[in-house]
């Protein structure tokens, strides 16, 4: 790949699947972790805000660092792993899915406080990782 042509379709499209097949059971996994510590009966779901925070600072991280070394060259990088791998891991659907149920089931101030919490740490925490990256020497 050259500095001033973009990935080729197919391989765009590897690069995205592995990265999300990966991505996908370290969510997977990742998740299990999480509510094993919170224990079942928390009712909460801590699992998704935590990797969606945490996906969001990686991501911060990624944007900072390809933003500080771009060469032209990134394209494989940000699809394998800002597409592929982080798209996979963070779950912005489920999240979704789980504030509705919220809603959906008269918790309307866990759900307010779910949605606020997840939206604005997941915010800071992508805020976050690109200082560190742009502010690293």
């Amino acid at each position: 790949m050259t500095n001033s042509t973009a990935a080729a379709p197919m391989a765009a499209s590897l690069y995205v699947a592995i990265g999300g097949a990966v991505g996908a059971v370290l969510r997977y996994h990742a998740g299990r972790a999480i509510d094993h510590v919170a224990g079942p009966s928390a009712g909460f779901p801590w699992a998704t805000m935590t990797i969606n925070i945490l996906g969001s600072l990686l991501m911060g991280v990624l944007m900072g660092w390809m933003a500080k070394h771009s060469d032209g060259n990134n394209e494989m990088i940000r699809l394998l792993i800002g597409v592929g791998l982080l798209g996979g891991f963070t779950t912005f659907s489920t999240f979704s899915a789980e504030l509705v149920t919220l809603f959906h089931r008269g918790h309307m101030l866990l759900g307010f406080a779910y949605g606020s919490v997840s939206m604005i740490a997941g915010m800071a925490a992508l805020l976050i990782g690109l200082v560190m990256i742009q502010s690293a020497p």
